[in-house]
């Protein structure tokens, strides 16, 4: 492409977006009084929040493409594409801020002070639809299969899970979507030989502990073969993996670690309850001393894979005291059988019994979604984590396992996302209308520029957080909340596009994309609902 735009062209628009969305910032911290009126000024802190991370995902499109441009990684048409989408976003974080301008104190001229009309101009030609309809033609070229350049390793890892993705999971995933099916017992004991369950598992317990950027390719590799029969399968664990070696004893972290590693046990977490979602502090769900054990009354739901899983992690309250909120809170891990189908009963000799029914969904089905009923359910004392020292803190021991479920969340968006793509490209080109395939006409090139340009703004910020997390994964959490932010609102839109540019066919089941709708849904509500996400985490750590 004549005249393509480069990371060089991009980069002044950043330095734009930057200077706005840091006056939004400053201003909006003044108003929340540093975050702490939040709620008073919801819609607000919203849209600061949004265009802050879409400012975020921009800076780490830039950088991760200047890295591979530095070491002859970085293709040519992956480097327009890079700078197309931080144009598509500065553009979007513009058009998200400015109806806000006069509540955050500002004026059109905060907006002409970031973007003058030279820097608007740039904007307009980076961005121009004549651009994107040439990152289209090439996606429509390469059936959608324009790789994110790694390193070698990475690269090993990514290319292992595909072939296994592809090989194993891809050719079941229409099956167990229709029939709503569990997840086959292969899947479960191909992956354990592979040592997906043990990425995040030190080498001492079994594990390989790879890095979160290896997890999070081996999410995406699998989601994009199917989201609900392989794509989570290693997020449960991994959950309670990372509460464990925040909170476990070390008694604790050798008896779960290394069965979790093997495959050997397959995690359901069980924090929501039917009257409580993402306020998480308010779980009624109790569990009571009887002796050296823990007994655990109450309801819990939508706690994904609950049946087949061979242990539960549960956060229960400990202290009767409902002012406690969090700090009442401590987290159990809860053996159980392993039972198939959509419901199960158990119980236990002295009485005890847990009950669980699925919840009918439209898409994301392999795992199931359980409603939980816990009556009189004796746990030993040994398995609340942490023991003693664990009492009062599962809030946050199951916060930190959240954010590495949040990450793998953008990771698994990523991966639905770029299956859509593949699809859609194949599509367009095979379908011929009005004499020419789909794939040659201008909106279709257009659309198909879009959709790998938002792509590539998704991949480049959740490959960000999951090196951040690597060095601290406290302060990279924040971080992770705003790659599943950005990654799963884009999932969603590519998925929806993609359903529209097979027509008609996009709404028969006979074609993946579908299928692919009806899982994206998901995305923005599981490991932290979208609006809660917005203002209680990121817009919390922005602006605290």
């Amino acid at each position: 492409m004549s005249n393509a735009p480069t990371l060089d062209d991009a980069t002044p628009l950043l330095s734009g977006a930057e200077a706005l969305v840091d006056r939004a910032l400053d201003r909006a911290r003044e108003i929340t009084d540093a975050g702490k009126r939040i709620d008073d000024h919801q819609v607000l802190v919203e849209r600061v929040t949004y265009a802050a991370t879409q400012m975020r995902a921009g800076r780490e499109t830039l950088e991760a493409a200047r890295a591979a441009k530095g070491e002859g990684r970085l293709p040519e048409i992956l480097e327009t594409t890079c700078a197309a989408a931080i144009a598509l976003l500065t553009r979007d974080l513009r058009a998200r801020l400015e109806p806000a301008l006069e509540d955050l104190g500002l004026d059109d001229t905060a907006l002409e002070d970031a973007f003058p009309r030279s820097l608007c101009a740039v904007e307009r030609r980076v961005g121009h639809e004549s651009v994107l309809r040439a990152i289209g033609r090439h996606t429509a070229e390469t059936r959608g299969r324009s790789p994110w350049p790694l390193d070698d390793i990475s690269e090993q890892v990514r290319d292992a899970v595909r072939e296994f993705a592809e090989q194993e999971v891809a050719p079941e995933a229409e099956r167990i979507h229709r029939n709503d099916d569990l997840v086959p017992e292969k899947f479960i004991t191909s992956m354990a030989e592979l040592g997906y369950f043990g990425l995040a598992v030190p080498e001492e317990y079994g594990g390989s502990e790879m890095g979160n950027l290896a997890m999070i390719l081996t999410t995406e590799e699998l989601s994009r073969a199917s989201l609900a029969a392989a794509g989570s399968l290693i997020t449960r664990p991994e959950i309670l993996t990372k509460a464990l070696l925040q909170g476990g004893t070390d008694a604790q972290k050798s008896e779960w670690l290394p069965k979790i590693a093997a495959g050997e046990l397959m995690v359901g977490i069980s924090v929501t309850e039917p009257d409580i979602g993402s306020d998480v502090a308010s779980v009624k769900c109790r569990a009571e001393r009887r002796g050296d054990d823990w007994v655990i009354d109450g309801p819990k739901s939508w706690c994904t894979f609950a049946g087949r899983a061979d242990v539960l992690a549960v956060l229960a309250r400990t202290d009767p005291d409902p002012a406690k909120g969090a700090k009442g809170l401590s987290l159990f891990i809860v053996p159980k059988d392993s039972f198939d189908g959509h419901e199960f009963e158990m119980e236990q000799a002295g009485g005890g019994r847990v009950v669980g029914k699925a919840d009918a969904t439209p898409g994301y089905r392999g795992m199931h979604s359980f409603t939980l009923n816990f009556e009189s359910y004796v746990v030993p004392g040994a398995n609340l984590v942490g023991e003693d020292a664990g009492m009062g803190r599962g809030f946050y021991l199951q916060m930190a396992g959240f954010a590495a479920g949040r990450l793998q969340t953008g990771g698994r968006a990523c991966g639905l996302a770029q299956a859509a793509l593949e699809k859609t490209a194949e599509y367009v080109v095979d379908r011929i209308q009005f004499g020419q395939p789909l794939a040659r006409y201008q909106l279709t090139e257009y659309t198909l520029g879009r959709m790998a340009a938002m792509l590539a703004s998704s991949r480049a910020i959740t490959y960000a957080a999951a090196l951040a997390m690597d060095e601290d994964e406290r302060k990279a959490a924040p971080l992770a909340a705003q790659a599943k932010l950005l990654s799963c609102d884009m999932a969603v839109e590519l998925t929806q596009q993609g359903q529209l540019m097979h027509g008609g066919w996009g709404y028969a089941e006979e074609y993946p994309i579908s299928r692919y709708v009806v899982d994206a849904q998901v995305l923005p509500i599981f490991e932290g609902v979208k609006p809660v996400l917005e203002l209680k985490v990121v817009g919390r750590s922005l602006l605290a």
